[in-house]
């Protein structure tokens, strides 16, 4: 069997404070109470009664590790494995929050050069040596994870996911779309995108490529599907686009459940959400908080776009984040049920949810674990909440 559970990144730390972490006690293996309807919205504080660090601080601080990611983000473009793409994604995300949040397109053209690179170093499935596919899409193998040489759709995905964002953020920046040169390069990535990237895994069997069997993994097909539904020229795409989201949303198939049907009231606190990352399970300690910053990546998306989600899922979502997953200052939990002892690495996901409420961008202020990734990312918070 593959092995589909990833590291997790923590490189370009710039701020490191992490209490001692005493381990939890073992959570019961028992099922959470269905939740039959969205919890109700806790009100967001109003624009302007929480004072905000503003998006220069966050400019600054991501500023300085801005050399060192890219002396460590280069040579992992232009790889031609898949999991130095995964790596990767981090920093091209850091990128592309930054560039919303402050329009300098040198942040931009970094996201873009990596981006490209990456295409740039994709081979013929026929040519890769160990392939399991063998066809005429192009594509990487991965060896330096332990695959063997085989194409890994949860590596492509995970760096694709932020790849197809750069672009949707291309397309809403009127001035760039507008630009010749930047045009071309939009729709050559699409292109590939779409070709490469979405058709290569749904047309090798989307059950097992597409409709992953965890929640983080389906999540980050959704995100690009999302996307590419969002910029596509071809109406038929953008059907199949919407159906792949709409399906992870809400009857992933060959399962009994979707993303909705799989939260229930969190037992640690009933005004926050809780969820497996299994389809069809409610059983504790449920999803993972470091892969569960794949979901949120997600959802934080889709909803910014209109798409499903609500004002009171976000709340719900931070309401989890604020009160379960990190309840005390440096006191941060394994699993969405409040057990167990992590890192507080909040930076590829829940990081996103400060944007949806200035008491949770406050709160993310006193963070103590910060990398590139999320200083970017509370820059673009603060972006969106006017500070």
């Amino acid at each position: 069997m593959r092995r589909e559970h990833a590291r997790i990144c923590r490189r370009s730390v710039l701020l490191l404070g992490v209490a001692s972490l005493t381990a939890a006690s073992a959570s019961p293996c028992t099922a959470v109470t269905p939740l039959m309807t969205p919890l109700p919205a806790a009100p967001a504080a109003a624009p302007g009664t929480v004072k905000l660090r503003p998006v220069s601080h966050w400019t600054a601080l991501f500023e300085q590790s801005w050399n060192y990611q890219y002396r460590t983000g280069l040579p992992m473009s232009r790889s031609t494995d898949s999991w130095d793409h995964y790596d990767l994604s981090y920093s091209l995300d850091a990128c592309i929050a930054m560039f919303r949040a402050t329009a300098d397109r040198r942040y931009l053209d970094r996201a873009l050069e990596f981006v490209e690179n990456v295409a740039g170093s994709a081979a013929v499935s026929s040519s890769l040596a160990d392939s399991q596919f063998k066809d005429d899409y192009l594509g990487w193998a991965s060896s330096a994870s332990g695959q063997d040489g085989d194409e890994v759709p949860l590596y492509e995905s995970y760096f694709w996911r932020y790849a197809t964002t750069l672009l949707v953020t291309m397309r809403d920046s009127p001035t760039v779309y507008a630009d010749p040169g930047y045009r071309a390069r939009h729709d050559r990535l699409l292109h590939f995108a779409e070709v490469n990237i979405f058709d290569k895994w749904h047309s090798r069997g989307p059950a097992e490529n597409i409709y992953r069997e965890r929640t983080h993994m389906a999540a980050h097909w959704a995100l690009i599907a999302l996307n590419l539904s969002r910029i596509t020229a071809d109406p038929a795409r953008r059907a199949r686009y919407d159906q792949v989201v709409d399906n992870v949303d809400q009857h992933v198939p060959g399962t009994s459940s979707g993303l909705r049907s799989q939260l229930r009231r969190n037992p640690a606190e009933p005004t926050a959400y809780f969820w497996s990352d299994v389809w069809g399970s409610a059983r504790r300690p449920g999803q993972d908080v470091s892969h569960g910053n794949g979901v949120m990546a997600y959802v934080v998306e889709a909803r910014d776009r209109g798409r499903f989600w609500t004002a009171a899922d976000m709340a719900a979502f931070s309401a989890l984040l604020t009160k379960v997953i990190w309840p005390r200052a440096t006191t941060y939990r394994e699993f969405v049920d409040g057990t167990g002892a992590d890192n507080g690495w909040f930076s590829d996901g829940f990081v996103k949810l400060g944007r949806f409420d200035p008491a949770v961008q406050r709160r993310l202020e006193d963070h103590r674990v910060v990398n590139d990734q999320f200083a970017a990312n509370m820059a673009f918070n603060a972006w969106v909440l006017g500070s």
